[in-house]
C-alpha cells in the first residue's frame, strides 16, 4: 500500500469518526473499497461507509438474509453460483428468462442482498473479493424485463458493495431488449459502465469464455454444471469484509 493510500485512510479514519462513528474492526483493504470508489476523498468515502454502515445495522441485523425471508425468489432458480472463474473471481450467473418483476419489493431486495453475500463468501475463501455476473438473456420475453429490478441490483451494488463488482458480462441480448438496457444504464455510475460488456462479437465472446474458464456451465460451450445459489452452503460473511 502506497503512502497516499494510507494517509487516505488515517484521513478516513478522522472523518468517520467526525460522523460520529467508528472503523474500528474494518480492515484497511474495506476501507479502501469506500475511497477507491469516491476517487480517495476522504470525506466522501467517510459519508459513504457511514450511510453503509447503518444501512447494514438496520437492512441485514442478522448480518445475513436466511434463505426463508427470501423464499419465492429462490424458487425460481433463476441464480447459480458457479464457482470460481479463471481470474481469480467468483461467478454468479442469472437466467433472467425465469425472473418476472416482484411483486414484493421488499423480497426482492432481500434477495439481492442474500445473493451478494453469499457470492462474496465464496470469494473469501481464496480471499478475493470482486464478483463476475452474468446476465443470460437467451429466451427472454417482454414478460421477463424488470428495468425497476435491475437499477436495484446495480444501485444496492454501487451504495452499499463498492468495488465488488470485477466485470458483469450480458449475453445473448434481443433487440428489444436495447431500449430496457439505456434505461438501466442512465442510473449507472460511470465505474460501473466501464466493468460492464454486451458480448456480441467474436472477441467478446472469446474473452467471456476464457474468463469464466472452468466453471463455464455446459449449457454454454463449457464443462462445468450449474449450480443453485441454494445449493452452495458457505459460512455467513463477516461484517468486517
Amino acid at each position: 500500500m502506497g503512502q497516499n493510500q494510507e494517509m487516505a485512510i488515517a484521513q478516513m479514519r478522522e472523518a468517520v469518526h467526525k460522523l460520529g462513528s467508528s472503523t474500528e474492526g474494518f480492515a484497511e483493504t474495506t476501507l479502501m473499497r469506500f475511497l477507491i470508489a469516491r476517487s480517495l476523498d476522504a470525506e466522501k468515502a467517510a459519508k459513504m461507509f457511514v450511510q453503509w454502515q447503518k444501512w447494514r445495522a438496520s437492512f441485514v441485523p442478522l448480518n445475513f438474509i436466511p434463505p426463508t425471508e427470501v423464499a419465492d425468489e429462490l424458487n425460481a432458480k433463476k441464480v447459480f453460483l458457479q464457482g470460481i472463474s479463471r481470474t481469480g473471481h467468483p461467478v454468479v450467473m442469472v437466467q433472467v428468462s425465469k425472473h418476472f418483476p416482484a411483486k414484493d419489493q421488499l423480497q426482492f431486495k432481500k434477495f439481492v442482498v442474500h445473493v451478494l453475500d453469499k457470492s462474496i463468501a465464496r470469494g473469501k475463501e481464496i480471499g478475493n473479493e470482486k464478483l463476475i455476473v452474468i446476465l443470460d438473456l437467451q429466451q427472454i420475453s417482454y414478460k421477463n424485463i424488470d428495468v425497476r429490478g435491475m437499477i436495484t441490483g446495480f444501485q444496492f451494488l454501487q451504495a452499499y458493495y463498492p468495488e465488488r463488482l470485477a466485470k458483469c458480462y450480458l449475453i445473448y441480448m434481443p433487440g428489444f431488449f436495447v431500449h430496457a438496457w439505456r434505461l438501466v444504464s442512465r442510473f449507472l455510475e460511470k465505474a460501473t459502465l466501464e466493468k460492464i460488456v454486451i458480448v456480441t462479437s467474436e472477441e467478446e465472446k472469446r474473452e467471456f469464455t476464457w474468463e469464466v474458464g472452468e466453471v463455464l456451465p455446459e449449457e454454454y460451450g463449457g464443462q462445468a454444471k450449474l449450480t443453485l445459489v441454494q445449493d452452495v452452503e458457505l459460512t455467513p460473511l463477516e461484517l468486517d469484509d
